[in-house]
């Protein structure tokens, strides 16, 4: 297999063999292969794409470079839920633990910043000695143990990807569809999961802006699921403009913790519960998305849902009683006109926080847990000239100028009434 000549071919649109394919992963897996030439084939896929059959191939290369889980001998639903990234999504921090004291378990592998979208490693490493590297035997126990668990994409699982998902974020290859579904797919598969929920973002805050472009993305990833076995049911969730109130590292973790404990934005509650019916249903937990939601309100009301985050966290060395932190700078940005907001430039709005040190521009940067913001109005809210639109907050008063000029620009404004959903049917 010559690297070279496989990239031309899928330059020319044609196809590559199965050998081929596991050929140039393995290679590159194994440093025979270097990051250019590697880059050179994501730029090929990105600008071609894959069959479904180079796909299924690629998703069984990367599940088989490493070790899987097994999770045949428990007797109750094992299953997964993933976000197709975005601004203030924390719903993974939610439902992992809700669902854990429903009954069912959940061997979460999470991902850290990509983009403009934050990471729920990232976030969860603001709890002081939290650890996301757990050697996969021990977290398996650990998942049988508390029914949840968060774990990092260590070389054990599925290595391939590992290394080309890195190279995606500085390649700008990060909204290719068989690369997203092959990311995706094999370390779902790899978790040992009978059902999978996908929340997929669409709008300004997403890899996918459009419908049709998720849609295109949605039915791939479930096609896959269903290939290897695992039910997998679509949300199609807005993200044109921040989910939740707040937006960053550690805040996010404090607005998770207001969900589990009753007293959480009505738009971040309304997306946990949506995609957590789905896998209710799946187990055969609930009947239908009424039962429920009355099932996991009881477990919010009664303190179980908040109780499994503690425990859950705690289990991977957290200690939620030493996480607070208080930015050094705070900064407000305020309407300079009145009006209704009729959008907002979500992506932009995850740059400017990137900025702020919520993700990385490079591999080695380093984050800061205080970093974030509050969003004071949303799309369809109207406002007033001087009225506060976000907080913005961090250690680095450099960082938070430069954030807060990228993020005072996103909000256009206008006098005609706007509606907004939650929700794509």
């Amino acid at each position: 297999m010559n690297p070279h000549d496989v990239i031309a071919a899928k330059n020319s649109g044609k196809s590559i063999s199965t050998t081929d394919l596991y050929s140039f992963i393995s290679g590159y897996v194994e440093d025979r292969i270097d990051d250019t030439t590697m880059s050179g084939l994501l730029k090929a896929i990105f600008d071609h794409g894959m069959t479904h059959d180079e796909i299924y191939t690629m998703v069984d290369i990367m599940i088989h470079s490493g070790k899987q889980m097994h999770f045949e001998h428990l007797n109750e639903y094992v299953c997964d839920k993933h976000s197709i990234g975005g601004v203030g999504d924390k719903t993974s921090l939610v439902i992992a633990p809700l669902l854990a004291s429903a009954g069912l378990y959940l061997p979460m592998i999470a991902g850290r910043s990509l983009g403009h979208t934050g990471g729920t490693l990232d976030k969860l490493e603001t709890i002081p000695g939290f650890r996301a590297d757990i050697p996969l035997y021990e977290f398996q126990k650990l998942v049988k143990k508390n029914h949840s668990g968060i774990l990092a994409q260590t070389s054990e699982i599925c290595p391939a990807d590992g290394k080309i998902y890195a190279l995606r974020d500085i390649t700008g290859t990060i909204a290719s569809v068989p690369l997203i579904v092959g990311s995706i797919m094999s370390k779902k598969i790899a978790e040992g999961i009978q059902g999978l929920v996908l929340d997929i973002k669409v709008g300004s805050g997403s890899f996918m802006p459009t419908l049709d472009k998720a849609t295109e993305l949605a039915e791939m990833l479930k096609e896959v699921g269903e290939h290897f076995g695992v039910r997998t049911d679509l949300v199609y969730s807005n993200m044109d403009q921040p989910l939740g109130r707040f937006s960053g590292m550690w805040c996010e973790v404090k607005e998770a913790i207001d969900c589990l404990s009753g007293e959480g934005p009505e738009d971040t509650m309304a997306v946990c519960f949506k995609l957590a019916s789905k896998l209710m249903i799946q187990s055969g937990k609930a009947k239908d998305e009424t039962e429920s939601d009355s099932i996991l309100n009881k477990l919010i009301e009664n303190g179980s849902a908040y109780e499994k985050f503690e425990v859950m966290t705690a289990a991977q060395g957290g200690d939620l009683s030493e996480a607070e932190y208080s930015p050094s700078y705070t900064l407000d940005i305020v309407a300079e006109t009145s009006g209704i907001i009729q959008s907002m430039n979500t992506t932009e709005i995850g740059w400017g926080l990137v900025e702020m040190g919520c993700g990385r521009k490079r591999k080695d940067d380093i984050l800061d847990p205080s970093a974030g913001l509050e969003c004071h109005h949303k799309i369809g809210d109207e406002v007033k000239e001087g009225d506060v639109l976000f907080t913005c907050f961090c250690n680095d008063g450099e960082k938070l100028n430069t954030g807060v000029e990228r993020i005072s620009k996103t909000i256009s404004f206008g006098s005609d009434p706007v509606e907004t959903n939650l929700f794509y049917n």
